[in-house]
Parts: structure tokens; C-alpha cells; sequence
């Protein structure tokens, strides 16, 4: 992997808020560096900042300090309405609690990128086919989130994050509400399709048995980021 490029670079970065009259250091100073197709995974204790440091990757929130580079982009210097439609074209999230809009069907939960970034040169059609597929969502199209089971929900919202082809997923503790054999289930697929795509993704989780499928493996700790040497 050395000799691909750089996809994703934090440096030292900071995010800290205000609780009563105490100043909180969320993140303090992290730092990674992640090439194209890799698989990288973030774990820690509860309260240890991985989400937050993540959502602060995926452009979600902005930091207090340093920088956030994807595809050698700064976005941390980017206007909210391009950084919107640069997370639209490059990057997807997927979250613990699947955050489906539940008055949309399954089908309509996963097109809704679309309707924000049109890519002019890419079949979504195609590519949806392929995704429905893949996640065995085929009889499921037409139901509403309150339809379908936890794992169901999970695979919509996975489709929702990468109907638009992104090349870097996002992911916060998404095993984090299935039962095991869910939970297996729904790696194997991100990593299928990782494979098919050659996606890059960072992984937030607090299951070792994920992390250790992970090409590398980070630890956050008071704020604070650092490899894991395996």
C-alpha cells in the first residue's frame, strides 16, 4: 500500500467544547494518515473521542484546530456549501443508529444522495442493481424503516452511504446494535463491496473481533490517537 496515494490526512487536530463553565478536549492533537483501499480501524473506550474524531474526518463537524485533508482537499477550509457537495462526491457515512428518514421507504432512503449530487457520468441504475443485490434487499425496496428488522435497516442505510460511489466510507460503530451473527454478516458485506470498489474505510467500533480484520488498527485515548502494533 505505500505506493498508493494518501486519501485521507489529520493533522493535529483539536475539538473541544464548553460544559458548564469546564472546557472539554473531545479530540486532542490526533493525527492519521490512510491510502486509497485501505481498511483502518478506530477503537476505545466509551467517552474516548473516536466518534467525534471520525465525524470531524467525514466533514460532519469542524475542529477548533488543524487540519483535514481528503484526496489532498483541505476541508476544513471549505465554505459549508462546497464542502457539502465534496462529501456528496467523494465521501459516504454510515451510523450506528441507521438514521433513516422513516416516512420514505427503503428504496427512497437510499436514493436520497442522489437527489443531492448528481453525478452526470455515473448509472446509478446500475450500480443500484448491484448494491440491492449484494445486500439481499431485493424483497425489501418498498417497506418502511418501522418494516424491517435492525439489520435490514442497517443494509439501507449501508446502500444510502454507497449509492454514489464514494471513495472513502465513513463508518460509526455500525455492528454496534446487531447481534453477533448480524453483526458478522454486515462486515462481510462492507468488506465485499470494499473489495468489489476498492473503497477506503474508517471504522469506528468497540468489537476487537471487527478491528482485527482491519488492515491497521487505532486506539483513542483521551482525546488522544495512537497505533495499535500488532
Amino acid at each position: 500500500m505505500e505506493n498508493n496515494r494518501i486519501i485521507l490526512e489529520a493533522q493535529s487536530v483539536i475539538k473541544q467544547y464548553t460544559q458548564y463553565d469546564a472546557v472539554v478536549t473531545a479530540v486532542n492533537r490526533a493525527c492519521i494518515k490512510v491510502v486509497e483501499g485501505e481498511f483502518v480501524a478506530i477503537i476505545g473506550s466509551s467517552g474516548s473521542g473516536k466518534s467525534t474524531f471520525l465525524h470531524l474526518c467525514a466533514g460532519m463537524d469542524r475542529p477548533n484546530a488543524g487540519s483535514i485533508y481528503i484526496r489532498g482537499n483541505n476541508i476544513t477550509a471549505m465554505p459549508a456549501d462546497v464542502l457539502s457537495r465534496f462529501r456528496g462526491n467523494y465521501m459516504g457515512m454510515i451510523f450506528q443508529n441507521h438514521n433513516l428518514i422513516p416516512q420514505f421507504t427503503a428504496l427512497e432512503n437510499i436514493l436520497i444522495p442522489t437527489t443531492m449530487c448528481n453525478k452526470p457520468d455515473f448509472s446509478y441504475e446500475e450500480h443500484l442493481k448491484r448494491l440491492i443485490k449484494t445486500l439481499g434487499l431485493e424483497d425489501r425496496l418498498h417497506h418502511l424503516p418501522s418494516e424491517l428488522s435492525g439489520g435490514q435497516q442497517q443494509r439501507v442505510a449501508i446502500a444510502r452511504a454507497l449509492i454514489n460511489m464514494p471513495q472513502v466510507v465513513f463508518a460509526d460503530e455500525p455492528t454496534g446494535n446487531l447481534d453477533r451473527a448480524n453483526a458478522d454478516e454486515v462486515l462481510e458485506l462492507l468488506l465485499e463491496i470494499k473489495a468489489q470498489i476498492g473503497q477506503t474505510l474508517v471504522m469506528v467500533t468497540h468489537d476487537m473481533k471487527i478491528a482485527e480484520r482491519a488492515d491497521r488498527i487505532y486506539r483513542m485515548d483521551n482525546g488522544e490517537l495512537f497505533p495499535v502494533i500488532r
